[in-house]
């Protein structure tokens, strides 16, 4: 079990994190008591913003389709929206649903959500009509905010949920929209809540209906974790591709407005568009998802010479396995500035890899930064130590869940939580992610990691995209079957990708067919959705 004495080391590196960013300013240590206290008051959203405009914060918060808003027009329309939410019935302890694309909307939901003590279950904007129904039950959401372009989704909701458009303007019925519910609100600042509101993230889904992973008690000290090992430092720009309903997101959104950061959103992905943002506002930093990355590079060196984004400092990607092609392919268009986080909805950051430890070991999680810890454990709970020996990955954070919101939990082993996810460390020390514990296809009495197939194939000029899976075989039990994504024009040679395999793993390793797709199934995060393929592959589909 991890001690009292660890826990005490973990903080007390967290807080020389915190110091040496800035975020903590010892030459004003009457602004340092008074965001803590406004954290502890309203949570670290809405906390932290409520500081920064009392401590005379003059700077652009948000940049997002609508034009700019400032840190204080923003701490004012969210006090006016959680005084509309309240005289609605929306009360203290209830929760609140929001199916948001990234846009102020969905930011003044988070802040209005903490004042009014309300839980706010960010929904997955990938979602059909009957996986909001069955997340919305088990919630209990009593309250739903949404875009204008999910309203069908949302008429599938029970009629006494109370409706809010965030994000077009053809509010109808008794559905109205934010903008219209701050009309001759206060402004003035909303007393605290008995407690502040939290936020409820989903699991990915990618084997079943999302999970929900509540995040009610945030320590001030966890932005450390992702400022120890990644240079985002105050007044930068960060340019959010990835979604924020999404832990990526989300997480980042909040560093970069503790930080004092502008923020620049892009409502809906799209690769140019991504580039032109990046370079109109200069952005210091970009937030994606790896398959967003993978989209932007693969526009050509053409496309992104046409584009300034000489000031772009980081990239920070989380969220899937980032291949060892795709950092050297990000490395030359951008330079050495990408960052790649490896964590999850319930253990939230584990670890994190930097330019150079990417230079030395491409494909690497990295390290662990200040207050994570990462074991490796084998099925029968024996710690692995020895390099390139795979096990379970297991870590302890001080931003891990404490159990699902149906009271179902992960595994615990020596107090660290089980990620899911097997994994080996490298003679530097340096994790990698061999991938799912259980996507291990056993073929012929031997056990492979279809990530280790993928990234061979990927490697390759012509392969975007490369997803292996294992299916029913009479003589080896298993057999492996790749789906291969490649460029426009270029040769689809099954025997010729084959061959490549085979030159460089064992036999065992090498798939019997090859399935060439336009795209792979993946869901709005960018997770691949394997039980799609293997649905593909199934006689009955």
């Amino acid at each position: 079990m991890r001690g009292a004495l660890e826990k005490v080391t973990d903080n007390l590196g967290a807080a020389r994190v915190l110091l040496r960013t800035g975020l903590v300013p010892l030459r004003r240590v009457d602004r340092g008591i008074r965001s803590l206290r406004a954290v502890a008051q309203y949570g670290p959203f809405a906390g932290l913003i409520h500081a920064h405009v009392r401590n005379g914060l003059d700077a652009v918060a948000v940049v997002d389709d609508r034009g700019q808003l400032t840190y204080a027009q923003l701490e004012e329309q969210s006090n006016a929206l959680a005084r509309a939410w309240v005289a609605d019935g929306v009360t203290p302890g209830s929760v609140m649903g929001a199916m948001c694309r990234n846009h102020r909307g969905l930011l003044l939901a988070m802040l209005a959500a903490a004042k009014s003590g309300t839980k706010l279950v960010l929904m997955n904007t990938g979602f059909a009509a009957p996986q909001l129904v069955d997340v919305a039950a088990r919630e209990q959401v009593r309250s739903f905010v949404y875009d204008e372009e999910f309203a069908d989704v949302a008429d599938a909701l029970p009629t006494d949920v109370l409706r809010y458009l965030s994000w077009g303007a053809d509010a109808t019925g008794s559905t109205r929209n934010l903008d219209e519910l701050l009309l001759g609100r206060s402004t003035d600042t909303v007393p605290p809540p008995p407690v502040p509101g939290s936020f409820v993230l989903l699991t990915s889904g990618t084997t079943g209906t999302p999970k929900g992973a509540p995040r009610e008690h945030t320590s001030a000290l966890s932005a450390a974790q992702f400022l120890d090992r990644v240079p985002l430092r105050s007044r930068q720009t960060m340019m959010m591709a990835a979604p924020a309903f999404h832990g990526t997101g989300l997480s980042q959104f909040a560093v970069a407005l503790a930080l004092g950061q502008t923020v620049v959103l892009q409502r809906r992905f799209d690769p140019v568009g991504a580039l032109a943002l990046l370079a109109n506002n200069r952005a210091d930093v970009l937030v994606v998802v790896p398959t967003m990355l993978q989209r932007i590079l693969d526009l050509g060196a053409d496309v992104l010479a046409q584009y300034d984004t000489s000031n772009l400092k980081v990239i920070f990607a989380a969220g899937s396995a980032l291949s060892p092609d795709l950092c050297a392919r990000t490395t030359d268009s951008f330079g050495p500035v990408l960052y790649n986080l490896y964590g999850s909805t319930e253990v939230a950051v584990a670890t994190v890899a930097t330019p150079a430890e990417l230079a030395l070991a491409p494909g690497t999680a990295g390290r662990p930064p200040v207050t994570c810890h990462v074991e490796l454990y084998d099925d029968a709970g024996r710690r692995i130590t020895r390099p390139g020996e795979i096990g379970r990955i297991f870590v302890a954070s001080g931003l891990s869940f404490n159990g699902y919101t149906d009271g179902r939990d992960k595994e615990r082993l020596n107090g660290l939580l089980a990620t899911g996810d097997v994994g080996h460390f490298d003679e530097h020390g340096l994790l990698f992610v061999d991938g799912r514990d259980d996507d291990m296809i056993v073929s012929g009495g031997e056990n492979v990691y279809p990530l280790e197939v993928e990234n061979l194939l990927v490697a390759r000029p012509e392969v975007l995209e490369a997803a292996v899976i294992g299916v029913e075989d009479a003589e080896f039990g298993h057999r492996l079957k790749a789906f291969v994504v490649t460029a426009a024009g270029a040769p689809r040679d099954e025997q010729d990708l084959k061959a490549h395999v085979k030159a460089h793993l064992a036999r065992h390793k090498v798939p019997r067919e090859i399935v060439f797709l336009e795209e792979l199934p993946r869901n709005a995060t960018g997770k691949l959705l394997r039980r799609a393929l293997i649905e593909m592959d199934s006689p009955y589909a």
